[in-house]
């Protein structure tokens, strides 16, 4: 009889673990950007279903005395994107739509701010 019981709690906890509402951890979708290789040669990078909401440094272009800029950001995520010229979320700042056109390659970035907002 104990373990009917038993049992019966297990599985009523497992239902109301399962019901609970989570939080969204990640953007749906792509961010995609360019940068300058080593090699002088344009190369393209697209995170999946970025972290959102918080602020990602491009290591590509992370060191304003080593590299240069990203540009031509693609915000195709569900979210608002900001994107920064300055590491860590840092300078001028520019405001991405979601699944948006890509942008031009003026615009230069070296971070970039996922939002909660959808």
């Amino acid at each position: 009889m104990r373990l009917r019981h038993t049992a019966a709690a297990a599985l009523g906890a497992l239902a109301l673990v399962v019901t609970l509402p989570t939080s969204a951890s990640a953007a749906t979708g792509d961010f995609s950007y360019t940068f300058v290789g080593p090699d002088g040669y344009p190369q393209s990078i697209t995170l999946h279903d970025p972290e959102s909401p918080g602020c990602i440094t491009l290591p590509e272009a992370a060191d304003p005395d080593a590299s240069e800029p990203a540009f031509a950001p693609h915000n195709d995520t569900d979210t608002w994107v900001m994107v920064f010229t300055g590491p860590d979320c840092t300078g001028d700042s520019w405001t991405l739509r979601p699944h948006g056109h890509p942008a031009t390659d003026r615009l230069k970035l070296r971070s970039v701010y996922l939002t909660d907002r959808r």
